[in-house]
């Protein structure tokens, strides 16, 4: 014999989220860490080169573009590392003539932290500050290369909300 559920009476049951408000906010700065995505950040499109791309061409494109750090992808877009200034003084500082046609893979960071297009600045942030990094790729669902947040994007950032 099947249990049918007994129906509460009016007023014993009270769904806890029927009334829930939401967090109060300090300021619009506070609202947008938590309530906005890393997706509005003005992601910067970012270079992407594949794992055999030799450090040579990296650098080149580092150099002409302006940019600090890119992005090896595997090839399905998925980032399997990243370049940045910070890999050419520690890796490659003295050792160019030996390492320059050599594969960027040899020399990347791999397996880099990303964020997801979704993800709030909070969380951006929070990673570069307790990961010490100062590029974080953004991808979406699919952990496909969207862009990239640098130190210059989170300072931008900031200044909207101060200035």
């Amino acid at each position: 014999m099947r249990r049918h559920r007994r129906t509460p009476p009016p007023g014993e049951f009270e769904d806890p989220l029927q009334n829930y408000d939401g967090p109060d906010f300090a300021d619009d700065f506070e609202r947008s860490l938590c309530e906005d995505i890393a997706g509005d950040l003005a992601l910067t499109p970012c270079h992407a080169v594949t794992a055999d791309t030799p450090v040579r061409e990296v650098l080149i494109l580092m150099n002409t573009e302006q940019v600090g750090a890119v992005v090896v992808v595997g090839s399905d877009s998925h980032p399997v590392g990243i370049f940045s200034e910070r890999d050419v003084l520690n890796r490659l500082a003295g050792l160019y003539a030996h390492l320059k046609n050599r594969p960027i893979s040899e020399v990347m960071t791999p397996e880099p932290a990303v964020a997801y297009r979704t993800d709030p600045p909070s969380r951006v942030l929070n990673m570069m500050a307790t990961g010490g990094y100062r590029h974080v790729p953004v991808v979406d669902a699919d952990e496909k290369l969207l862009g990239i947040i640098g130190a210059r994007r989170i300072t931008e950032y900031m200044e909207k909300h101060f200035t």
